[in-house]
């Protein structure tokens, strides 16, 4: 296929240009900031004692950049993208494509400014105050009028399954977000929630694990449908079970937030509400995770050659691992023990560098070279050295924090004949001190691929044009 050919829908590749960029430089920054209080917690003189540089102000910035800047930027870059090929149409709008871009990156910019500065409502994955949260709205609502009224111009008769899951995404985060940020302000940096003691938190945790199960999963999950398949020039293993994977993934996972309330004052029907809905949220997980695996079939010898396809099994490998240990973790009997251990700490990274990073890598790397019309990306031996730095670094991540988790878990519960505590819980923290020096070493392994990954790209942009050639493995 020619360029002309490939144009001539006009669809819009700025938009998901500017994401794609984004993601890359989002991602050095987040996790740069997570290296940072993973050593802070080795070594807590690395605050410098600057109140801005604490832990417990970076804490809150680390997580918003990696999931909002960059999880957010790669779902943004990869939905428009494949909402307009799949559906064989142009962005419904341009103009409020591109206020999608510059308003987000707003919101990225005023969380930088505020989370270290201590402005915070200081609920999980939900900090930034009441201004920023209105802003997050009309940048959504813009986001869904964009995605959905694209979909509603299409020219193709069928929505292919990934459409659905980003759909579902940018519904279910819409609702999410308003109903958990309800608040009263009472100055500008300043508001407190609608809801009060056990209610707040159970509104919070619903919001916190669907934000996990919609942002970081279903949306993962529609770039997984279309990236894996157009990588390895194959069609989906299994299109009814993708189909049957997108119901039941959304009808289970609403109802999983309270296993984050176990042995706390919520009512018990509400915990073992929580525990029940997550052990039964395993089965369209792991579904999704063979759908995606089983693609590769009659191509398993591109493991060996593709270090793209490499960063996609692997993501969907973690995918499995962590979808199969947050279910054991609900549990009340194993959740007695990992209970505000790191063992969390563990499940939480496994899902989100081993998962989110890594399919976001791989789709990146897919892109690039398809929007700026080049053969590849500058240089494979690079996109192989990122894959093992990046395999090995969540490796060291999630085995410290699992190793850690069990020994503060075991500690804390001992007892001595007496009825009194065995280990005091400075014992415990000395006891995991290795493993946080481990987990920052792990952390810094993720972090050099980034940088990495970011030579890569810029490299490939800037390559000389390939103006005859047609976009790498990217068929109309």
């Amino acid at each position: 296929m020619s360029n002309s050919d490939l144009s001539t829908p006009q669809y819009n590749y700025k938009v998901v240009k500017q994401f794609a960029v984004m993601t890359v430089i989002w991602g050095i920054v987040g996790m740069a900031v997570g290296v940072l209080i993973a050593a802070q917690l080795a070594w807590p003189a690395l605050n410098f004692d600057l109140p801005w540089l604490t832990y417990s102000r970076l804490r809150p910035l680390h997580t918003n950049a990696v999931i909002f800047a960059f999880g957010g930027s790669a779902l943004f870059a990869t939905s428009y993208y494949v909402v307009q090929r799949t559906c064989q149409a142009p962005l419904i709008s341009n103009g409020l494509a591109a206020f999608t871009f510059w308003g987000w990156q707003l919101v990225i910019l005023l969380a930088a400014i505020t989370l270290p500065l201590g402005i915070t409502s200081s609920k999980e994955y939900a900090e930034l105050e009441w201004p920023i949260d209105i802003l997050i709205t009309v940048v959504w609502v813009v986001y869904a009028i964009v995605f959905f009224g694209t979909i509603a111009k299409r020219k193709a008769a069928h929505i292919y399954v990934a459409n659905w899951f980003y759909g579902a995404f940018i519904l279910t985060v819409a609702l999410l977000h308003v109903v958990n940020s309800l608040a009263i302000p009472v100055s500008l940096t300043k508001s407190y929630s609608v809801y009060s003691g056990a209610i707040d938190a159970m509104v919070q945790w619903w919001y916190g694990h669907n934000a996990v199960g919609f942002f970081l999963t279903a949306g993962f999950l529609g770039m997984m449908y279309y990236f894996v398949p157009k990588r390895v020039n194959r069609p989906v293993f299994s299109y009814r079970l993708s189909i049957v994977h997108f119901w039941a993934l959304i009808s289970i996972y609403m109802w999983a937030g309270p296993h984050h309330l176990h042995y706390s004052a919520l009512p018990d029907w509400a915990q073992s509400l929580g525990m029940v809905f997550s052990l039964i949220l395993l089965a369209p997980s792991w579904g999704g995770m063979i759908n995606g695996i089983m693609t590769l079939s009659g191509a398993w010898d591109r493991l060996r050659t593709d270090p793209v396809i490499r960063f996609m099994i692997v993501a969907l490998s973690f995918y499995g691992m962590s979808t199969f240990e947050g279910p054991m973790m609900s549990i009340k009997t194993v959740n007695a023990l990992s209970h505000n251990t790191d063992w969390t700490i563990g499940h939480v990274h496994a899902g989100a560098l081993g998962w989110v990073a890594m399919i976001s890598i791989g789709a990146i790397y897919c892109l690039v070279p398809w929007l700026w019309n080049k053969k590849d990306m500058y240089s494979v031996k690079l996109i192989n050295i990122h894959f093992w730095l990046s395999t090995l670094g969540v490796v060291f991540y999630i085995a410290s924090m699992w190793v850690a988790g069990i020994t503060q878990g075991l500690m804390w519960r001992a007892v001595n004949a007496d009825g009194t505590l065995t280990y005091t819980f400075v014992q415990s923290l000395e006891a995991t001190y290795p493993y946080y020096v481990v987990r920052t070493f792990g952390g810094l392994l993720f972090l050099i691929g980034m940088f990495i990954m970011l030579y890569n790209v810029i490299k490939t942009i800037n390559s000389a044009d390939e103006a005859d050639t047609a976009p790498a493995a990217q068929p109309a």
